[in-house]
């Protein structure tokens, strides 16, 4: 058995921001803000696993929420766009179960790996993903 310890370190500069995730109780101002960004042309996708919403997009299309943590890629993980894990980003990829083509994002208290979603245009399909509630 292998036990990781997971801490977290400033990073200076901040990456750029590729992806925008909410928990919980952020996650309906997330994807109001993504409907919002959908129905201005933005082209943007998103996964969800019912308690998370991940908003993957060009650093100035991300929308803006409350509680959300902006992200930005450390090899091929997703991390805050301040913070680096340690130890190295491959390793939490690995630790987390993602498979080759899986995004796998990793911030304070959580972890998440999807499939790539594909882009999302139509405010309906936001809708759709969340059960209704976008």
């Amino acid at each position: 058995m292998t036990t990781l310890r997971l801490r977290w370190e400033r990073r200076e500069p901040p990456l750029s921001a590729a992806a925008v995730l909410a928990l919980g109780p952020a996650v309906p101002a997330l994807a109001a803000a993504t409907r919002d960004r959908l129905r201005a042309g933005h082209r943007l996708s998103a996964a969800t696993d019912g308690t998370a919403l991940l908003v993957l997009g060009p650093a100035d299309d991300l929308p803006w929420a409350d509680g959300a943590h902006y992200l930005g890629l450390d090899g091929r993980l997703l991390v805050p766009t301040t913070a680096r894990p340690l130890p190295a980003a491959d390793l939490w990829r690995s630790a987390l179960g993602a498979a080759d083509g899986q995004l796998c994002a990793l911030v304070p208290g959580h972890g998440l790996v999807a499939d790539v979603p594909p882009p999302l245009t139509d405010p309906e399909a936001l809708a759709a993903l969340l059960g209704g509630a976008a």
